[in-house]
């Protein structure tokens, strides 16, 4: 495993790996991480055993685009009747596996400039802070943390502080040399 991956999965991805969150997405410059996709095997066979994939969204506009999560976590959740109802007026399929929906993402992706905003859904956001941002265009938020809360504020910013410290406690263990197989074998 590499190091300076372990830091930025780290960084961006310990919730993730931690349980506490369905997915998470970290973006990699092509140039530096070139073998990004050989290097994610690694990762694959190491934390298959815990239900955590990673997967490529995006090589686009020099960047990949990675995906972590925990695919049973993540089904749950885009099972859910409010999170179909959204999609489905994005042109996902209704009641589709998850790699299909998977698909459609990374088809959305490729086809726009920026990110699509159904991809607070994919990223474990609570529906109503999907729903939010995308009926105020960003603007008017409760709370700014990891994404925009336009529900109950209080509960966000509870996890955001949970979140926090995950992220604090994994890069701080992963800077004194331990990697991520390291920090989570025994979660």
């Amino acid at each position: 495993m590499n190091h300076q991956l372990d830091r930025l999965l780290a960084a961006y991805c310990s919730p993730t790996l931690a349980g506490i969150k369905p997915a998470s997405l970290v973006s990699f410059d092509r140039v530096q991480y070139a073998d990004l996709p050989q290097q994610l095997s690694a990762y694959q066979a190491a934390f298959a055993r815990r239900g955590i994939r990673f997967e490529i969204l995006c090589a686009c506009r020099g960047r990949f685009l990675l995906l972590v999560y925990h695919k049973t976590q993540l089904e749950q959740h885009m099972a859910d009747v409010r999170v179909q109802r959204v999609l489905t007026k994005f042109g996902y399929p209704t009641d589709a596996p998850l790699e299909e929906l998977l698909d459609g993402l990374r088809r959305r992706i490729a086809a726009q400039s920026g990110f699509p905003h159904e991809i607070g859904l994919f990223l474990g956001y609570p529906i109503e802070d999907v729903i939010g941002f995308i009926r105020n265009e960003g603007r008017g938020c409760k709370l700014c943390g990891y994404w925009k809360v336009y529900g109950d504020a209080e509960a966000a910013s509870r996890l955001f502080d949970r979140l926090s410290r995950v992220c604090h406690a994994v890069k701080a263990r992963v800077e004194q040399g331990e990697t991520l197989l390291q920090v989570f074998a025994a979660a």
